[in-house]
């Protein structure tokens, strides 16, 4: 299609896709979910009692369809690209209001983001002010960087799109990773909490090796 509708319509699953992706992800021990947005798509997700819920960042004005969500109790991930703070606001008093445990997704929705728009500090923020676990959501074509240092302040989930190949037509396949950047990606990242440390300052076995062949220690 020439349009975004008619490109999303050609993208779209049927019921009975959405069966076969469950069947196959259970043959294999794979979890998966899926994002709804209207509130019969989500009536229909509960035929597979999903691990969890995602709100993408457009859905964040669409009341009806958050109180349903909300409404379920179940785990849920909640993008918040193109939401003022004060509409964050909101949207965390209903999710609570319902009891509902949730964690908020930093995003910047461009496709593809540049770099200098991620303003990652707002995961600090975002944690600060609702108390609560806060993920990245990346759409940059930057490779892993962006959210490596989103780890590094304290990411706790991250979400990218992932494609066979980056050359394809589709609004976002420059955003996405490809199947080798997907590995590279999960091991950088699963290495980052090892690099990071434990903030204490203390010798390392390794350094105290070199600490007696190198140190100087003269009291004048």
């Amino acid at each position: 299609g020439t349009t975004q509708r008619e490109q999303k319509e050609g993208l779209e699953f049927g019921h009975d896709d959405y069966r076969r992706i469950a069947a196959h992800c259970a043959d294999r021990g794979i979890e998966w979910s899926a994002s709804a947005w209207d509130i019969e798509s989500q009536l229909f997700l509960r035929e597979f009692d999903l691990p969890f819920n995602k709100v993408a960042s457009p859905i964040l004005g669409h009341w009806p369809l958050l109180r349903e969500i909300a409404s379920e109790g179940r785990q849920t991930y909640i993008s918040t690209g193109m939401a003022s703070i004060e509409e964050i606001d909101e949207v965390v008093e209903l999710f609570r209001g319902q009891e509902c445990p949730f964690q908020l997704l930093h995003c910047n929705s461009t496709y593809p983001m540049r770099d200098q728009d991620a303003n990652l500090l707002c995961i600090p923020l975002l944690r600060e002010r609702y108390q609560v676990n806060v993920g990245y959501s990346g759409h940059e074509s930057s490779g892993i960087k962006v959210c490596v240092a989103a780890v590094a302040l304290g990411a706790t989930t991250l979400e990218r799109h992932i494609t066979l190949d980056r050359a394809m037509y589709g609004s976002d396949q420059a955003a996405s990773l490809e199947v080798h950047g997907l590995r590279t990606f999960v091991s950088t990242v699963r290495a980052i909490p090892e690099i990071l440390g434990t903030g204490t300052k203390d010798i390392t076995d390794a350094e105290q090796a070199v600490r007696e062949k190198l140190r100087v220690d003269l009291v004048g």
